[in-house]
This record gives C-alpha cells, structure tokens and sequence, in this order.
C-alpha cells in the first residue's frame, strides 16, 4: 500500500512509499480507503515539531473515502458508505463530553500515541491518530461519519477539518453578530473559511491580512470587504473602525506575535479568538492592568468550538443552499506522489487548499 512518510521530525520532505500496511483492525474499527484528502497546515506543523506528534509518522487528517470493512459491535456504518475522517471523534461519556463539549474530548488524541501502520522496519504512527496521506487507514468507528451522497469526496475531505474550524470560529465560539466589524489575520484555508462564516454571520466589515498578494485576493472573492498586507492592518483599523478596534479579530496564524497583534486590533470589551495551532514554547503575554481594563474577551477555538458532528451538517446544508463556497478553496488538485510539491506550494502561501486525489 502507498503512503507518504515522514521518519524523522524536522524533516521538510516525505518519502511515498509502498510497503506500508495498515493495522489495528478489529472491534470497534473500520477500515477506509481513502479518496481525497486535504493539505492542512496542521500536517506541516507537525512535521516541523510545532505540534506534538511521534515519529515515523503518516501526515493527514483531512480526508474522505469509503468504508472497506468494519469490525465487531460497529453499528450504523457499512462496507460501501461513503465517509469523512473526523480526526477529533467525541466518546461520549467523559466530562467535557457530558458537558456538551465535545471538541474538547481527549479520547481521540489518545488514539495518536498507537501506531496504526507498520512497515518492514518496524511501527508508523497516523497523524491526530488517523494518517490520511495513504491508500487505506484503520480508525475508531467514531472517526467515520457518513456523508450524503452529493457530496464529492474533496468537499467532505475540507468540512472535515478546516472547514469546520474556520466556520465554527465565527459562529460558534466568536459568535460574530450582523452588522459588526471583523478582522482576520491568516488567510489560509482556515482563515477564508472563517470569513465566510463572519459573512453567513452578517458582519458589515470583513477586513482580510496576509502577507501573500494572492491570499488577499482570494479573500475578497470569499466575502472580505477588503484585504491588506500586515503592515495595512493599523490603516484599516483606523479608517473603518475610527482607530477604535475592531469587533472582532481572529488570529489564524497560530502565533504569539499575530496574537499580540489581533489584541491590539480588537476594541476594548470586544473578541479576540485564537484559531491557529501554535506550538508549547510559543507565550502569549498580556499584562494585567490591560487585561482588567481593556475587558477584551480573549476565545481560544479549538476545531470551531462546538459539536463537530452537527457543524459537519451546518456546512453541508450552507454549501448545498450557495452560502458558502467549498470547491473555489481548492487550487491545487495532486496525486500522491507530488505530495512535496503541494507542501510547498503551502509553504509559500501559493496553495490555498490543495487536495490529494487517490
């Protein structure tokens, strides 16, 4: 079976091999073969060591596929279904589970610490537990959610991940209200997906920054009102908000320095929530006068902050009524073997999402 592999962290490159297996088959599992999948920073993070994640390893969280097999006491999937990967599935009976908050379910990391894949040489782990960049992969039963049959598999591949987290951020946890002031730094995948979701919100100004001329661009045709380079950000605030800050400000970025910024963007007693992955030594410093007097709401949004399965069905029924635009954030369409050449075009901000076709 082919996948791509990255054996050691730091390492900038995967290896596509074809002696990988999959394993751990059994009760409470099924097998995908997987059809798409999307490049999420997230992958690039965690071969970089930003985020956690042992080694070797197959990156990819973001996929869609069919169900190949399914094992023992698995009910409602079949041999067939088509599926998406939920990397973060909830069990159900934990705290945060029982509290009706199920992004924040634990089980599902757990499942990154057992390897899931094996080659000659000895075990690979699948990034967040699933490892999409491959042919076929073992998850819990959990991580399969069947989707609808009009939905190509490219699209559930995106509502799996960065969809998800950039509409929910919006929605779920900022709440962005009609007629506000938005601001989003980070114009990825994730971060187009969160203006689109301040626009389904309602919000009057939607403010885009990224370094990349192209990112901006793209900006505008998903619903920024208007799209500035970082060193724009301070003219913007001042020209639409009067110097005030904005409503809101998302940092998809994943660092302190963007953070810091997003604070200093966002009006005192308005939000400022935190979308990007960033990595543990990585502090984000507020003082404390600043923080009691600002009364700035500070929003940490961790896979759009809200039951993820419900949120799939959000972005499909806004998807299928025209709300919101999936097929336009892919850009880039690879197979496999040019996995390297995706994750560069990343790198450099020329890929907005690329999905690898298997």
């Amino acid at each position: 079976m082919r996948a791509a592999v990255l054996h050691e962290i730091g390492q900038d490159k995967l290896e596509v091999l074809d002696d990988v297996e999959a394993v751990g088959f059994g009760p409470g599992k099924v097998k995908l073969r997987v059809r798409a999948t999307g490049l999420c920073h997230s992958d690039v993070s965690a071969m970089s060591g930003v985020l956690p994640q042992p080694a070797p390893f197959i990156p990819g969280h973001e996929g869609a596929g069919e169900v190949v097999d399914i094992g023992d006491g698995v009910t409602g999937l079949s041999a067939g279904d088509r599926v998406l990967v939920c990397w973060l599935p909830a069990c159900g009976a934990c705290p945060a589970c029982k509290r009706g908050q199920t992004q924040l379910c634990l089980a599902g990391f757990m499942n990154a610490g057992t390897p899931n894949f094996k080659r000659p040489g000895g075990d690979v782990f699948g990034f967040a537990g699933t490892g999409t960049f491959t042919e076929e992969v073992v998850v819990d039963a959990g991580c399969a959610v069947p989707i609808p049959d009009d939905v190509p598999f490219e699209i559930a591949a995106l509502i799996g991940c960065g969809v998800t987290t950039g509409l929910g951020a919006a929605i779920n946890t900022a709440r962005v209200e009609a007629g506000s002031s938005v601001a989003v730094i980070g114009c990825g995948g994730v971060g187009i997906s969160t203006i689109q979701g301040a626009r389904v919100q309602g919000a009057a100004q939607i403010v885009a920054v990224d370094p990349v001329e192209s990112r901006r661009e793209a900006a505008l045709r998903f619903g920024a009102t208007e799209a500035v380079a970082p060193d724009g950000l301070a003219d913007a605030k001042q020209r639409i908000t009067a110097g005030e800050g904005f409503d809101y400000v998302f940092e998809v970025v994943g660092k302190s320095v963007t953070a810091r910024t997003a604070y200093e963007s966002t009006r005192r007693g308005g939000t400022l929530c935190v979308v990007g992955a960033g990595a543990m030594d990585d502090n984000f410093q507020v003082n404390m006068f600043e923080l009691f007097f600002d009364e700035k709401r500070i929003l940490p949004s961790m896979y759009g902050g809200g039951d993820v399965l419900r949120s799939y069905e959000r972005a499909i029924g806004l998807w299928r009524a025209g709300r919101i635009d999936l097929e336009s954030m892919i850009t880039h369409r690879v197979q496999l073997a040019e996995i390297n050449d995706a994750i560069d075009q990343m790198r450099t901000g020329e890929a907005l999402r690329t999905c690898i076709e298997l």
